[in-house]
């Protein structure tokens, strides 16, 4: 964005500002000492402020910001400047306790994430609970939400959902989580980032099966990016195609129809020999069966074990 640019959407937003000034005063608006503002900021579109965000922004005492040089620049640009401490995953203990102390004091804070809602997979959460604690009010001044963007573009089930954020964790602690959101019949909501893509794309595959997919990539920037798809043809696509930007996954739920689970009425050994019988051998049937199963494949080998220990009486 050009300084031209820049001049006529700072115009625009001061005229809006304005035009709602007498609005203002009659609703819930007005910054009030010993409170925290949870205040949503632009994910990629700095259109996407709101005024009653701008509003606070400019009247509280101090920011607290996850990232402090990302929020200056944020506030520079609609030409606010405020006192400003970090809080971010690392020091939110301690700065946590301070930023409360100081509501305590009768100062406002707005608290702001890098983009979006703060307090949604991010350390805000904590303050909260530390505030809610300490008898402190906390309000919320709302606008973008990565997640709720995604899932309102993915064109799938919308009237129910789950929020996991990020998979945290080593490799096999990402699959047990992958394993029992799996069954989950709500559409499921995940993030990620680019370096992450391939190797969680492949998981959800292998945990979920083929499912459809919707993949946004840069919601609300100039390239974002939407593609709607099935599991299996996203990881075939990222291993052709470099994974660029910040990424919200919205996967299909669990089908409740019982039919596609072909295996239900099966006892294990049965569930083994049907994918034998379709030529595979016995240890990439009992893989698959412990696939399909959400187990892992020492259980299979337990179960089998049991059950000809069960035939042997």
């Amino acid at each position: 964005m050009n300084d031209s640019q820049k001049h006529d959407t700072n115009v625009q937003l001061t005229g809006l500002t304005e035009v709602f000034a007498d609005r203002f005063a009659a609703e819930k608006n007005r910054v009030v000492g010993g409170t925290l503002y949870l205040v949503a900021t632009p994910i990629g579109n700095l259109a996407d402020i709101s005024a009653r965000a701008l509003k606070v922004l400019s009247e509280v005492d101090f920011v607290a910001a996850e990232d402090t040089r990302n929020s200056a620049k944020l506030l520079t640009f609609f030409g606010i400047s405020k006192p400003m401490v970090s809080y971010f995953e690392h020091n939110k203990a301690q700065r946590g306790e301070y930023i409360v102390e100081r509501l305590k004091r009768g100062e406002s804070c707005a608290l702001v994430t890098d983009a979006g809602t703060p307090a949604i997979s991010d350390p805000g959460e904590d303050v909260v609970r530390l505030c809610a604690e300490n008898g402190i009010p906390v309000t919320a001044i709302p606008g973008c939400c990565a997640a709720i963007d995604a899932i309102s573009l993915s064109a799938l089930p919308t009237g129910s959902f789950v929020f996991e954020g990020f998979l945290h964790g080593t490799a096999s602690e990402k699959e047990k989580k992958l394993s029992e959101l799996s069954t989950e019949k709500r559409t499921v909501i995940l993030y990620e980032a680019p370096h992450r893509l391939r190797e969680t794309l492949a998981m959800i595959n292998e945990k979920f099966g083929k499912r459809k997919i919707s993949i946004c990539r840069e919601l609300t920037k100039l390239n974002e990016e939407i593609m709607r798809t099935t599991t299996d043809n996203a990881v075939l696509y990222y291993m052709e195609h470099d994974p660029r930007g910040e990424y919200v996954l919205v996967i299909e739920g669990a089908s409740e129809k019982p039919e596609e689970m072909f295996w239900a009425d099966m006892s294990t050994a049965d569930h083994v020999d049907f994918y034998m019988s379709l030529g595979h051998p016995k240890m990439e049937a009992i893989k698959l069966a412990a696939k399909d199963r959400k187990v892992g494949k020492n259980k299979i080998y337990k179960e089998l074990l049991e059950e000809q220990d069960d035939d042997g009486e």
